[in-house]
């Protein structure tokens, strides 16, 4: 996909791919594949915030969203286990589909009839249902998404996909937050358990995608099938454990290996880092808007409407970036912009509560963040092997997140111990979360350097590719 950024389409074409059946249902599970996530995240910290708890709580709840960074363990299980009846009735994408999508339902009218002030526990429990549905949910959509048409159309279904998903998260972010101010937190999230219908009414209409057979993927796992046979020691209920463990787990990650050599490592490392600044100053931003005293209304206006719109202008520039110059450079870019995001917000903790500097920080920081997920999500793809896309897809997506999760979860305490003074859930000493948000961008910074050391390594690898006519010359 990185290497071959060349038109394939005219104009004409390229636009009527969205009028494709399929491309247009992706628009539904978009939104159902966005609704669950900031309820588990900033719109569910705000509420814990209203409810008087303190930073440390509020971070380490945010963990909660580990699992969509560790749904790679699962993800293999989605792939292959029939669900029993509703794969036959359904198939197998779509049965997974509708088991997440009412976990998420269940969980979410689960947090809408508890009071986090009486009963934390039980709504981190339901919180965790609706984060682990929704992770599962994303699996079985992913590998969807990539069997229900053909490549050439792989482009229009993740861009109606991300429309979809943007008009989610614009309902569970200032859609939650109105609803919330003008009627209660139980209505809030109630109605947003209303909504996953959106989704599992997709699922019951679309149908299920015409699978092709992997030749190569079955005659390797033929052989590992074959080779166990030999150990007649071995019970045949454990051989085939272990032969549907080394297809469906060990393939993928060996494929991977074998295609990026030694690089493989820093590649994989770089993804758990991409993100871990902007995701660090997510898990700390919502109760700084609360502690500033930024309205819930205020919030929802620059924060999620007007924030939508410019994730979006920034996730068409980087498409546009990276169909100009390519994956690399645009990348670089996004992560600096990331970084100096973050700084912005360190402004606004020293100049306090100022409308007009909030509209700014939230421009830039989501600008960056529209483009840096345009241009991440090429890069991921690009990675991917044909014969093990939603499994490896899976792998990346969760190592995207995951460092910066597990960092997040320590924001509370990392802020205190940068000057931040709190007494009785409340932070005393707004402007020492500049000392908390220069950090967020400092830890954007490894990102940056391995880039640059991708970037080198990128350019090596193409001084030493055969000229053309070499190349030629040798198939001949």
């Amino acid at each position: 996909m990185a290497a071959d950024d060349t038109p394939r389409k005219s104009w004409r074409e390229a636009v009527a791919a969205y009028l494709h059946a399929r491309v247009i249902g992706m628009l539904f599970l978009g939104f159902s594949a966005g609704l669950p996530f900031l309820l588990v995240f900033t719109t569910f910290q705000f509420w814990l915030a209203e409810s008087g708890y303190d930073p440390k709580t509020i971070a380490f709840v945010t963990w909660i969203g580990i699992a969509y960074s560790i749904k790679v363990f699962w993800a293999p299980v989605v792939d292959r286990l029939r669900l029993p009846y509703l794969t036959r009735r359904l198939g197998r994408r779509r049965s997974w589909l509708l088991v997440a999508m009412i976990g998420i339902a269940v969980g979410l009218a689960g947090m809408a009839a508890t009071d986090p002030k009486v009963d934390l526990g039980t709504m981190a429990l339901f919180a965790l249902l609706v984060a682990f549905s929704s992770a599962t949910q994303d699996i079985a959509l992913d590998a969807y998404r990539i069997e229900a048409v053909d490549r050439d159309l792989q482009g229009a279904m993740a861009a109606t996909y991300q429309l979809g998903y943007r008009l989610a998260v614009l309902m569970a972010g200032a859609g939650a937050l109105y609803i919330a101010e003008y009627a209660s937190w139980f209505a809030a999230y109630a109605t947003m358990a209303s909504l996953t219908a959106v989704g599992i009414v997709t699922v019951l209409i679309v149908r299920e995608p015409d699978v092709v057979r992997d030749t190569e993927a079955y005659k390797r796992e033929a052989r590992v099938v074959a080779f166990l046979e030999k150990s007649h020691a071995m019970p045949a209920l454990l051989r085939g454990a272990i032969a549907w463990f080394i297809g469906a787990v060990v393939c993928p990650f060996l494929d991977f290996f074998a295609r990026k050599g030694s690089v493989a490592i820093v590649i994989l490392i770089f993804i758990t880092l991409f993100r871990v600044s902007d995701i660090t100053l997510g898990s700390m931003a919502t109760k700084f808007y609360f502690d500033v005293g930024f309205t819930k209304t205020e919030v929802a206006n620059v924060t999620k409407i007007f924030g939508f719109f410019m994730t979006i202008a920034g996730a068409f520039t980087g498409g546009t970036l990276v169909a100009r110059f390519g994956i690399m450079r645009p990348m670089l870019a996004a992560g600096i912009l990331i970084s100096v995001g973050s700084l912005s917000f360190a402004l606004l903790a020293l100049a306090g509560h100022d409308l007009g500097l909030l509209t700014f920080v939230i421009s830039l920081d989501n600008f960056a963040g529209g483009i840096a997920g345009s241009v991440f999500i090429a890069y991921l793809s690009s990675l991917t092997s044909a014969q093990y896309t939603a499994t490896q897809y899976a792998l990346f997506s969760s190592l995207m997140t995951l460092t910066g999760k597990i960092i997040g979860g320590f924001s509370g305490v990392v802020a205190e111990n940068l000057g931040l003074v709190v007494q009785g859930g409340k932070v005393l000493n707004v402007e020492a979360y500049a000392n908390f948000f220069v950090y967020s961008a400092a830890v954007g910074i490894p990102a940056i350097l391995l880039i640059l050391y991708l970037m080198r390594v990128a350019s090596a690898d193409k001084r030493t590719e055969p000229a053309p006519a070499a190349a030629k010359s040798a198939a001949e």
